[in-house]
């Protein structure tokens, strides 16, 4: 089992850890990790680990056996020996900029008021697929939302319900095709804003920044056509 430390704190760019197993593929298992494994869209984080005097560069972070998160290093080389305790260092400037272009994918589901049947987050970038049958033509007033959240600069917050209780509310789950992230029957919802202020509230596995005002100026990018009942649009970064 790996503790998730990031999910304790999404802003914490360093940590020590135990090194507590190797996989056949050569990967590393910590006790415990501030790296957000591969999943629901959001890349696994990079950065580095550092032992004795040595440096691994972390290319990934993917999700093993049950809790287990494997960090996939950049290049075949030595690996800190199990039971070393060593510094776990992310890149943080990339994390930093999955965290904003998510919270933003959450805003635009707001503006964008369809089913999601996909998505896909970067390091600047990231775009939603939605279940709709035509390209909307109101790129301004899109936009126009997204600028109006970001400035209301409204706390994004995290709790926890169980599997009864989202069973009893499917009117939180947006997407269509993935299911929300579940782990001892309990699940995770993202809110952002509180009481009147609300925006939004969804289940959601991955990390975001602690206010809308962070992510910055956006903007809309392609919308494109990718089935009959498919479109997808892409949101951008603009600094």
């Amino acid at each position: 089992m790996t503790k998730m430390l990031f999910r304790d704190d999404a802003y914490m760019r360093e940590a020590q850890a135990k090194v507590i197993g190797h996989t056949m593929e050569g990967g590393v298992v910590l006790d415990a990790t501030v790296f957000y494994p591969k999943g629901g869209g959001q890349p696994g984080d990079s950065g580095q680990l550092r032992w004795d005097t040595q440096t691994m560069p972390i290319a990934t972070a993917i999700k093993g056996d049950g809790d287990q998160i494997i960090l996939i290093p950049a290049e075949a080389q030595e690996m800190p020996p199990v039971g070393a305790i060593l510094i776990q260092e992310l890149d943080w400037e990339r994390r930093h900029k999955h965290m904003r272009v998510h919270t933003a994918l959450h805003l635009l589901s707001v503006a964008v008021p369809f089913g999601v049947t996909g998505g896909s987050i970067g390091a600047g970038q990231g775009r939603l697929d939605f279940d709709m049958s035509e390209v909307p033509v109101n790129r301004d007033i899109i936009e126009q939302a997204l600028e109006a959240f970001v400035e209301m600069d409204v706390v994004v917050s995290e709790e926890w319900i169980d599997q009864a209780t989202l069973d009893a509310s499917p009117e939180l789950v947006k997407t269509l095709t993935v299911r929300p992230p579940r782990g001892s029957n309990r699940v995770r919802l993202v809110r952002i804003g509180a009481g009147d202020d609300q925006i939004d509230l969804q289940p959601c596995g991955g990390t975001h920044v602690g206010r809308t005002g962070e992510i910055g100026a956006l903007r809309l990018g392609k919308i494109e056509k990718k089935g009959r009942m498919n479109r997808r649009i892409y949101l951008q970064l603009d600094d």
